[in-house]
């Protein structure tokens, strides 16, 4: 091809010869200017052509991605020289004046063109240009003051509150560091989502803003500590640790149910929201199973404790043998005359505090295996046992 670099004229002109520091522009004439500019509308349209046939002759993706990437990024940096000229502290004449404005016009066309024609092509981590990025974030600023009006009108106010402070604090950022194409476009697709929420009551814990912020992988600190919060008010209805399990069990299953797209992000520096909020699921969770095991444990050692270290004169004594005490007691177990979680514990909470005239320590598992072997003599003495309680109750 016969232009190497399509851009060599622009690119020596706004680089060179109308550098404000240089004196030539203050030798410049009328006509000169004049000349200037008419290259300028004719030089732009040349550009355009052959940007368009130049990139229809590649074959190869790759290589239209380079060359649309290249092209979009020297553009970028002469709009940047423009506008670096233009600033208020920067002294020239109205014909100067008029040279950087209409330079900044076909830059900006030539721009829309690469961005419109080739986005597939370019990289979402180039940096917006400062034009581009100004009109951005008077775009944002409205959207904002939106979606705080919102909130107002039904939409979560303390999510609305998180949302327009991290998004305003963003915008604070443009004239301190370089923003990305992706980084705009993430502010820009959050705003939309949060804009085409319906006025709708939420009845469940994830309402319709909370999972468009998980999809979105808002994954602001601020935010994803409103949501343990959230969590916590939730499961901290009741103290009953196996309900509190329970509880987030369920609401881990629903989380996890929620998409996320893990290729955005709004803070690239930390975890993806769904890792973030599971990884606490899971350590909650394990934390709550260990607390319950320990305070059975607990129990469990108390019961016993209480049972070895009971006074043997506060023992009451039956006047039956173990196998007959065992098997009543059994009865009453498995007749639910008694309710206890289970036999093995109603036997331990009971036998402590007994004794029979041929035994004065009894262990609760002796007793009980002797309910499931006892002789029938044993049966015999049992049922005359209960007999005489009867006889003695139609007495009163």
């Amino acid at each position: 091809m016969n232009k190497i670099y399509p851009l060599e004229w622009f690119d020596l002109i706004i680089s060179q010869t109308l550098a404000p520091e240089r004196l030539i522009t203050e030798k410049m004439s009328k006509q000169d200017f004049t000349t200037i500019s008419e290259h300028i509308e004719k030089e732009s349209k040349n550009i355009q052509n052959y940007l368009k046939r130049e990139i229809f002759l590649l074959r190869r993706k790759r290589e239209v991605r380079l060359q649309v990437r290249k092209y979009h990024s020297t553009v970028i940096y002469l709009l940047d020289i423009i506008i670096e000229y233009q600033k208020p502290n920067i002294l020239h004449n109205s014909q100067l004046s008029s040279l950087y404005e209409l330079f900044q016009t076909k830059l900006e066309e030539l721009l829309s063109i690469i961005e419109s024609r080739f986005s597939d092509f370019l990289s979402l981590d180039e940096r917006v240009p400062i034009t581009y990025l100004m009109l951005s974030r008077s775009e944002l600023e409205l959207k904002l003051k939106k979606v705080s009006a919102k909130s107002y009108a039904g939409l979560n106010g303390r999510i609305a509150q998180i949302v327009v402070k991290n998004l305003s604090q963003f915008l604070e950022t443009f004239s301190g560091k370089k923003i990305t194409y992706r980084q705009l476009l993430y502010q820009k697709e959050l705003l939309m989502g949060i804009k085409n929420i319906g006025k709708t009551v939420d009845v469940n814990l994830f309402s319709s803003i909370e999972k468009l912020l998980i999809e979105k992988n808002f994954n602001s600190s601020e935010y994803v500590d409103y949501m343990i919060e959230q969590i916590n008010n939730e499961i901290d209805e009741k103290d009953s640790i196996p309900y509190r399990i329970t509880k987030l069990l369920f609401l881990q299953k629903e989380f996890e149910r929620i998409y996320s797209n893990e290729n955005i992000s709004f803070d690239p520096s930390r975890n993806n929201i769904k890792a973030d909020l599971g990884n606490w699921f899971k350590q909650e969770i394990y934390f709550l199973e260990r607390k319950f095991e320990l305070s059975i444990k607990a129990d469990v050692e108390g019961i016993n404790d209480s049972t070895q270290n009971a006074d043997k004169d506060s023992k009451i004594e039956c006047d039956l043998s173990a196998d007959q005490l065992a098997l009543i007691l059994r009865a009453a177990d498995e007749s639910r005359i008694v309710k206890a979680r289970s036999m093995n514990y109603f036997f331990r909470m009971i036998i402590p505090y007994l004794s029979t005239p041929y035994k004065k320590e009894l262990s609760y598992q002796s007793v009980r295996s002797k309910s499931y072997s006892a002789e029938d003599r044993d049966k015999d003495i049992a049922v005359q046992t209960l007999e005489k309680i009867i006889k003695k109750i139609n007495t009163y």
